[in-house]
């Protein structure tokens, strides 16, 4: 598929040139600005951002669509060569200029106070020396998209990309899945040298990002880039020694009742998506139309509005959801802001993974829909560690409406199947994001050691056993030290997944309100979304009914609240 171009532009948009958008941005650099223009002034100012965004929006989701495309990386390329560059120093002359004229936070309103801050913050960060070097980190993560977005192997004479091969991983044959994941794995092991050369040239891009910041590490300048006001390093920190506590006992018990279900004396990596009570894989759905037809129905028992909202972008051919050949890896929701719209990318191919990724793109969905009435595109900006709230909060607020009876994809047995694999899943996953965020604080706080590509299979080798015991990987020791090359956050977005940890926990109290009542519950969700980016996080996660913290009491309450779940779902599942 291809995006429809983008409607109603005030001039033609050639993303080989720039001069057309710097002569308006030339303009408001020149515009007269006091207390009376200053209204008129920021909103052109935020509809001309609207227009750059949308143009790299759109140059980013058809390079993913096909890797392959040699046209639209061309069109990605020219947008990070030729146009962001230029973006970069015009929006930073504004900012400038606008903050000379506002003396403090507070100067613009209640409503742009957050993101006065933020820009302020942006503002002093920014250096001319670092405009190259975004450049090239984004090619090199466009390169990461190749090689991973290209891995392809013959199954029983068919050709199946990586996404096709991880499907094999729930068949109840046992040689079957194991034979798939050595497949994964050798073509991941083919990508070694690659990858490492990578990720190699990507830290000493960072380190100079940082240098040139005059901040002491990546790390720092991340917390920075990030707009983390509200948490420090050391708060991560402590997060991972609440999870260490809390939750890796209980994902152990996941692993060790899985491991007793299966029958097994060793419980596998090609272990841990296969049904655990030897039911067939759930398969919820056939191609992409009758995963929007299922969705939506959900949504309309969710909440009617939001549904509207889905169905205005299935409508819009706003949805590309089935895997293919040369697709990039992933999937996502992007924002193409001018038009106001959401689009969701994923790679689909029938099971219930794709359910729940759909979920969860949409909770994004609708957080942009909710925050597109904010009058400027700084109040859209929400701080991810909220943004995965609304996307985490959609799954567990849409899990009551799973079944048939309700117009969705399973029978009840069905249903209490696939809400198990979830609750269980969030047990699994926050230990795996400890180790992914560690990963990174090490990475960046000992340069000279992650130079050597052997040093982080070590760092990665180490927290894995702090965190993830209860899988066996004798004999694939090379394989489980390895695994940061198959985590894309990483690569491209580094520091970006204590986010997910913050928002589970967010989103798991979200869902604790809803079992008390579910009405209310979406109802304050949805309030919350519509606030943006315009409050701090522990206002954010005030809205929706949550609290922002991450100490052992609170993932001990929770996790108990998950097992106890877990317990009453397998009875209704009928084990």
């Amino acid at each position: 598929m291809s995006l429809s171009p983008i409607p109603n532009l005030p001039f033609a948009i050639d993303t080989t040139r720039w001069e057309e958008f710097q002569a308006r941005y030339d303009r408001l650099s020149a515009a007269p600005l006091d207390e009376a223009t200053l209204p008129d002034w920021l909103g052109e100012w935020s509809q001309l951002n609207k227009l750059v965004e949308e143009t790299g929006a759109i140059a980013h989701i058809e390079k993913t669509l096909d890797t392959a495309d040699e046209t639209a990386e061309q069109a990605f390329l020219n947008f990070i060569e030729k146009m962001e560059p230029g973006f970069r120093h015009a929006d930073q002359a504004l900012k400038q200029r606008l903050l000379a004229q506002a003396a403090d936070d507070d100067a613009l309103g209640e409503g742009l106070r957050v993101p006065l801050r933020a820009m302020r913050n942006q503002a002093d960060l920014f250096r001319e020396a670092n405009v190259p070097l975004m450049t090239e980190l984004a090619k090199l993560g466009s390169e990461y998209d190749k090689l991973t977005g290209g891995m392809k192997a013959d199954w029983q004479g068919e050709e199946r990309n990586l996404n096709q091969l991880r499907a094999l991983l729930r068949e109840r044959d046992r040689d079957v899945r194991e034979r798939a994941w050595r497949q994964m794995m050798a073509l991941w092991a083919e990508k070694r040298a690659e990858l490492n050369d990578v990720y190699g040239q990507m830290l000493a891009l960072r380190r100079q990002v940082a240098a040139n910041a005059g901040l002491p590490n990546y790390r720092d300048f991340t917390f920075r880039a990030y707009n983390r006001f509200d948490y420090t390093p050391d708060d991560c920190f402590r997060f991972h020694d609440a999870i260490e506590a809390a939750v890796v006992p209980a994902a152990q018990r996941v692993y060790e009742r899985r491991r007793a279900q299966l029958g097994l004396e060793r419980l596998q990596p090609w272990d841990l998506d296969v049904d655990p009570n030897d039911a067939p894989p759930l398969t919820p759905y056939n191609g992409q139309d009758e995963l929007i037809q299922g969705s939506l129905n959900i949504f309309e028992r969710v909440d009617p509005g939001l549904a509207r909202q889905f169905a205005t972008m299935a409508e819009e051919n706003l949805l590309d959801l089935d895997t293919r050949a040369g697709k990039a890896l992933g999937g996502y929701c992007s924002s193409l802001v001018w038009r106001q719209r959401p689009f969701i990318f994923m790679n689909g191919v029938g099971s219930h993974d794709d359910v729940q990724t759909m979920l969860h793109e949409a909770g994004h969905a609708f957080h942009a829909f909710e925050a597109f009435a904010l009058p400027t595109i700084w109040q859209q900006e929400v701080p991810m560690e909220f943004c995965e709230v609304a996307s985490m909060g959609m799954e567990l607020l849409s899990a009551p409406y799973l079944t048939k009876d309700g117009g969705g994809f399973y029978t009840p047995g069905e249903a209490a199947r696939a809400r198990s694999e979830h609750l269980s899943g969030i047990l699994t996953f926050l230990p795996y994001m400890a180790v992914v965020d560690a990963f990174q604080h090490w990475v960046y706080t000992h340069p000279e050691a992650a130079a050597d590509p052997t040093a982080c299979d070590e760092a990665w080798d180490g927290l894995w056993g702090r965190f993830m015991p209860g899988v066996d990987w004798t004999g694939f020791e090379a394989e489980r030290m390895t695994g940061w090359h198959r985590k894309l956050h990483i690569f491209h977005v580094p520091f970006y997944y204590i986010e997910y940890g913050m928002a589970q926990v967010g989103a798991l109290q979200v869902w604790r309100n809803a079992l008390r009542d579910q009405r209310g519950a979406v109802a304050t969700y949805r309030s919350a979304l519509k606030l943006g980016g315009t409050r701090p996080l522990p206002g954010l996660y005030q809205a929706a009914g949550a609290e922002f913290r991450f100490d052992e009491p609170m993932l001990r309450d929770l996790v108990a609240l998950i097992e106890d779940t877990l317990d009453q779902l397998e009875q209704t599942a009928g084990h």
